[in-house]
């Protein structure tokens, strides 16, 4: 028993007046591991409440990331303390840090108060459907240093705090879920042109996810080479696990079948080619090695 009590008073360091002993830290790691596991339940389980209770995910996200600094902070001068190491003591991390962000720790500090940011100002947010670099895909969580996104085809992207803020990013949902999208269809000439419209405003009014305020509207955009260009344009909500493009696709299977029945084509790119009668065709005799005028051809 003696040993024990010798190994526990046995000086590890000292910071002038100050020393540290084993059992001091033993004791500063059991209460900070405590206080952690501790913590996570109690945040956790406040978290949890919240969402249940309706809060938005956005603000329970930033609460959670605050309780979590202030229990770290708390904790971290709560071991000094036991330690009896006096803050003087880190005087000369101060400078470390400094040389540290000259030589490229800046960018972690950038993407982190950028993390703080975001969560702050909430220009982005959790179930956001964002467009960054032509990446299409909704937010899963804000972090500290980071954004996870989960793009359309189901995978996860993580992308920089900073890169969020520096660059145009498309955001759909800002402000407002309801957005106008569309899609076009030619039809080959001579079709009923006022037929096609009434086909076009039928097909996508068919569709649950389509607005009907306001109204679709059904555009005769142009005279095509090959086509008469329609353009049907469409209100509808950006919802969670929603998909645009399945409602696009539902809506030009369902103009398909409405052309179809109505003998109404649908138009494909066409050429005609005009030959005068100055061409004049030749064949080659493999046997003689020499060019046959077409009037010589034998058959």
């Amino acid at each position: 028993m003696e040993w024990i009590i010798k190994l526990m008073n046995w000086e590890l360091l000292s910071l002038g007046e100050n020393s540290v002993t084993i059992g001091q830290l033993v004791a500063a790691l059991l209460t900070v591991s405590i206080a952690l596991i501790l913590a996570a339940w109690l945040i956790r389980q406040l978290t949890k409440r919240l969402l249940d209770g309706g809060k938005d995910a956005n603000v329970v996200q930033l609460i959670k990331k605050v309780l979590w600094a202030a229990v770290l902070a708390i904790l971290f001068f709560t071991a000094l303390g036991m330690l009896g190491v006096p803050l003087g003591a880190f005087a000369f991390i101060s400078g470390a840090i400094a040389i540290g962000i000259g030589f490229g720790a800046q960018n972690i500090i950038n993407n982190f108060i950028s993390g703080w940011i975001l969560m702050g100002e909430r220009p982005i947010r959790i179930g956001d459907l964002l467009e960054v670099n032509g990446t299409l895909g909704r937010v899963e969580a804000i972090n500290t240093r980071s954004t996870r996104i989960k793009r359309v085809d189901g995978v996860r992207i993580v992308i920089p705090n900073s890169h969020l803020l520096e660059n145009v990013v498309v955001n759909w949902n800002l402000g407002d879920e309801d957005i106008r999208i569309f899609v076009s269809v030619g039809v080959a000439y001579g079709s009923p042109v006022r037929r096609v419209a009434e086909l076009l405003e039928r097909a996508v009014l068919e569709q649950e996810d389509v607005l009907k305020d306001p109204e679709p509207r059904i555009l005769f955009q142009d005279f095509g080479n090959s086509a008469l260009i329609f353009e049907a344009f469409f209100w509808t909500q950006l919802k969670p696990g929603g998909d645009l493009r399945r409602l696009r696709s539902e809506i030009r299977f369902r103009i398909d079948e409405l052309l179809r029945e109505n003998d109404i084509t649908i138009a494909f790119p066409q050429r005609d080619v005009h030959m005068d009668g100055t061409l004049k065709l030749e064949c080659f005799d493999h046997e003689s090695d020499e060019i046959i005028p077409d009037n010589r051809k034998e058959n």
